[in-house]
This record gives C-alpha cells, structure tokens and sequence, in this order.
C-alpha cells in the first residue's frame, strides 16, 4: 500500500475522534487520553502527523506526535531527555490502527520525524518503549529503524518501566 502523511487537525472532530479510539486501544503501549488532552498534545507538539491512504486522505490509518526541546511538556520521559540536553525530538507516541499493521505504515511515519528533525538541526530523535508492561513488538520496531537503549526509568509511581531510546539523524 502507497501511503502519505499529511498534518493531524485537532480541530477537526471526526478526526480527533478516530485518532482518540486508535490511541486508547494502543494502551498500555501509550497512555489513554481524554478528548482535550490529545487535543493539546497535537497543537503544542513540534510535528503531529497522521499516516494515510491517498485514495481516503480522511481515515487515519496511524500517527506520531512529538517535541522539541524547550516545550512545556510534562512527561517524566521528555523530562529525562530534556536534562540530557537540547538536540533531540521526542517521540511522545506513535500508533498504528491494527488493521493496518504490518504494512510499512510505522517507518513512513517516522521518516516524517527524522525529516523534521533535519530540518529543525537537530542530532537525535528519542522516545521510549514499555519494558513493562514489556513491548517487544515495539522494541524490535525501535531497533530495525537504529534506536538504541540509553537508559532506564521507572515512571506513574513505579507501575511502569521504560527503555529510553535514541537514534542518531542522518
């Protein structure tokens, strides 16, 4: 399947919607949001893309969010990245619609962040994937598309364990 990105509109209701549901069923792999919270996420996030069919530009198959340095985010793992230092985008989720798996969709969208992040001059793109709950769809993902660990948290309380990731911008 060809298939393109193109910005999320959080003001767009049925889009906001759809892309709410795939969110929420990616739980535990993500957090679940409200309606407002992603709604936010998407209009402060450096880049927000959804992945899509050309020939239905409307129906979100899959999207990313991420930020830049110097956002006011509050996530423990942005945080972590953040006292790092300041050449990096972090990848705060990315999802795919289950039936859309398996299609390449994953590595278009994350070619749209290494874009972003060569435009904006920066070194690295991070993120982080459940250690446990263990993800090991999503670390294999992580590690085919150049992650590699950097370092550990353990964040809500301790009812969480993550990988901390990077890979470098070529």
């Amino acid at each position: 399947m060809t298939a393109v990105t193109r910005p999320l509109d959080a003001h767009n209701p049925r889009e906001l919607e759809a892309l709410l549901a795939l969110n929420n069923a990616a739980v535990p792999a993500v957090n679940r949001l409200s309606l407002d919270e992603l709604r936010t996420l998407i209009d402060t996030a450096h880049l927000a893309v959804a992945v899509v069919d050309p020939a239905d530009p409307d129906t979100v198959l899959g999207a990313i969010i991420t930020f830049a340095p110097g956002a006011t985010y509050a996530s423990e793992n942005y945080a972590w990245f953040s006292a790092r230092g300041q050449d990096f985008l972090y990848v705060d989720r990315i999802v795919v619609a289950e039936r859309a798996r398996g299609r390449g969709l994953g590595p278009v969208l994350y070619a749209a962040v290494f874009d972003a992040a060569r435009a904006a001059g920066l070194g690295t793109v991070t993120c982080e994937v459940n250690t446990d709950p263990p993800n090991p769809g999503s670390m294999a993902f992580h590690t085919r598309l150049g992650f590699a660990r950097v370092g550990e948290l353990s964040t809500k309380g301790g009812s969480v364990s993550v990988a901390l990731l990077e890979a470098p911008v070529r």
